[in-house]
């Protein structure tokens, strides 16, 4: 299988699997949604609704795929998205912690760029 293709595969997987263990307990007033975006290679959990009088929409986790990496974003789970994909056998090189700048990349073990 192509490796794109497997990490769109893989990305679908592990999301969904968040998105289904959010649900499990679910709320009325709050929502927990997928965005799967294969055409520009976006893929997005999030959360919306209400909560004490307030309005939610907030990112939970978002991932792009770019130059054959994980590019990851945003990411609000406990153990993080990351944390998965290494579980699922990505190497650290084709992980870019993109929330933090260029120059803090540089002092992990992951991808710069």
């Amino acid at each position: 299988m192509d490796k794109l293709v497997s990490y769109r595969t893989l990305i679908k997987k592990l999301l969904t699997k968040h998105a289904e263990q959010s649900n499990q307990a679910p709320s009325q007033e709050l929502e927990t949604e997928l965005v799967f975006d294969e055409q520009h290679d976006h893929y997005m959990l999030f959360t919306l609704g209400w909560w004490t009088e307030g309005r939610v929409h907030g990112t939970t986790v978002h991932v792009r795929l770019r130059k054959g990496k994980f590019w990851i974003e945003e990411d609000w789970l406990e153990d993080g998205i990351t944390t998965d994909l290494l579980e699922a056998g990505v190497p650290k090189e084709d992980i870019v912690l993109a929330f933090h700048s260029p120059k803090k990349r540089a002092w992990t073990e992951f991808a710069v760029a």
